[in-house]
């Protein structure tokens, strides 16, 4: 009788914990204080096709291909939001979802793609924030010191800042890189805005003589890659709020299934909102609403970043920018004074720099949540945070923390290798970028398609509204239709 009191007593102090969560604040301003996943999901995507593609099309065609951008966005939103949506609503990533798909497949194929990309995608955006680090200190302050030399560094200070401080370490660099964007992107756009007829270009759609190559990076890179949604998952689940921070606690209150990745149901994921005492039941809606409130205004501040720089590049370069290689023309943002182009090396190095910081602990939390879902030994000591480690998770080398922390050490070493003058791997690159275009229509389409079969549909606040299906499903077969179609154009009609 003494036992089941206690049992009693405890269980009523978990309800009591429950009772207790703290509210978020939900004016914007409160909002934008818990702003974290959405503003890690955009600094990723602010990268090459931000800083290259935008202003070569600016340099090239002028405002002729305005339009591409908005389409883009528009043909991947949903994509990104149903792993925001999936994960605030059940306290569990994506990647969880994907255990339950026939043989596991959709794990062992990230597992294998992420792996490639981790050296070689990462090396592409290590150097991208490398070259603009050698251009600000070989110009301005003398250093003659080589691409590589800086590549390393940038490797080594993102690493070390990620393993010294997490998740959160990630997040408040992030918005610091994103303020620096905002700041100097106005600043320079302002100095001579664009005319209010550029802004017709984004209802022309023009496509001039050789500019499909453009047309194509776009579509295929804004915001960014698909599979970046499944880091995002990552990233909700390590901010530790919402359905998220006490899943643990509903499972153990027998107020949610728990989950087993070796013996997988769907149903389990869920979360049944109407069981839960009402203010945990507000606590989790407004969790839900300040983080999808989060990746949209990321979205929006992404979008208007991408239009700037090639507005920017329309104003100041057009015309006469032929190649390919437009950092050679940024220098004619001289004619207003040296301190434009100082501001203009700020965003660009802000923008390429967090997006290689970002992946370096993006990829190895996909490759953890691989393992954590494929391997038992890895699924006994998962959990990456470092509030929660054990002896057990800081010894054992296959647990989701060392996995996590080897992949991070694999990505360092192999993309500076390669960037040092490693030989090149022109075909596994191919490989790598076709892998990516034929699976993130399915990341597309998974991350949809769990939303709906996990979600309980009597949860009106989490499942997907009619209008939200009719525009998820719709621009998800318009996106497989563009994506085949650039595939076929790109790696089958090489003549």
């Amino acid at each position: 009788m003494k036992a089941k009191g206690e049992k009693d007593k405890k269980k009523e102090e978990r309800f009591a914990q429950l009772g207790a969560l703290d509210l978020p604040e939900m004016h914007f301003g409160g909002m934008m204080r818990n702003f974290g996943p959405g503003i890690i999901l955009m600094m990723t995507g602010i990268g090459t096709s931000h800083v290259i593609t935008a202003p070569t099309a600016g340099g090239r065609f002028g405002y002729d291909l305005l339009w591409v951008i908005p389409v883009a966005y528009l043909l991947k939103y949903y994509g990104y939001e149903m792993a925001f949506r999936f994960t605030n609503a059940t306290g569990k990533s994506i990647m969880e979802a994907y255990a339950t798909a026939w043989l596991k497949w959709p794990l062992w194929y990230m597992l294998l793609t992420t792996l490639i990309q981790c050296c070689i995608g990462q090396a592409g955006r290590l150097i991208a924030a490398a070259a603009v680090t050698y251009y600000i200190f070989s110009v301005y302050f003398g250093l003659p010191l080589s691409m590589g030399v800086y590549a390393l560094f940038l490797a080594l200070l993102s690493v070390a800042i990620i393993l010294r401080g997490g998740y959160r370490a990630v997040e408040t660099t992030c918005k610091w890189l994103a303020l620096i964007l905002i700041v100097s992107q106005l600043m320079i756009y302002l100095v001579e805005p664009a005319p209010l007829a550029a802004f017709r270009h984004f209802a022309i759609l023009a496509t001039p003589e050789g500019s499909w190559i453009i047309v194509s990076a776009f579509l295929g890179l804004l915001p960014t890659g698909m599979d970046v949604s499944l880091q995002a998952s990552e990233w909700v689940l390590a901010k530790k709020a919402g359905v998220g921070c006490i899943r643990p606690l509903l499972e153990d209150l027998k107020l949610a299934p728990r989950f087993d990745p070796f013996a997988p149901v769907k149903e389990d994921l869920a979360v049944p909102i109407e069981k839960l005492p009402p203010h945990a039941r507000e606590y989790c809606r407004r969790w839900m609403k300040t983080s999808l409130t989060d990746y949209r205004c990321g979205q929006i501040v992404s979008f208007a970043s991408a239009c700037i720089f090639l507005l920017i590049a329309a104003i100041w370069i057009f015309p006469g920018h032929q190649g390919t290689e437009i950092g050679a023309d940024y220098p004619k943002i001289f004619a207003v004074g040296p301190w434009m182009m100082i501001v203009l090396l700020l965003g660009v190095f802000a923008a390429a720099f967090s997006t290689a910081f970002n992946y370096f602990d993006g990829w190895p939390r996909v490759v953890g949540a691989c393992c954590r879902n494929l391997f038992r030994q890895t699924a006994a000591l998962a959990g990456v945070a470092q509030t929660d480690l054990t002896p057990a998770k800081r010894r054992t080398w296959y647990s989701e923390y060392n996995i996590y922390r080897l992949t991070m050490l694999f990505s360092l070493t192999t993309s500076v290798i390669i960037i040092l003058g490693g030989p090149k791997p022109t075909v596994i690159v191919l490989a790598a970028s076709l892998l990516a275009v034929i699976i993130a229509p399915v990341i597309f389409f998974l991350n949809i398609y769990y939303c709906f079969a996990v979600i309980p549909r009597d949860n009106r606040e989490w499942y997907p509204s009619l209008v939200v299906a009719v525009l998820a499903w719709g621009s998800c077969i318009v996106f497989t239709g563009v994506s085949v179609i650039l595939m076929a154009n790109r790696y089958l009609d090489l003549g």
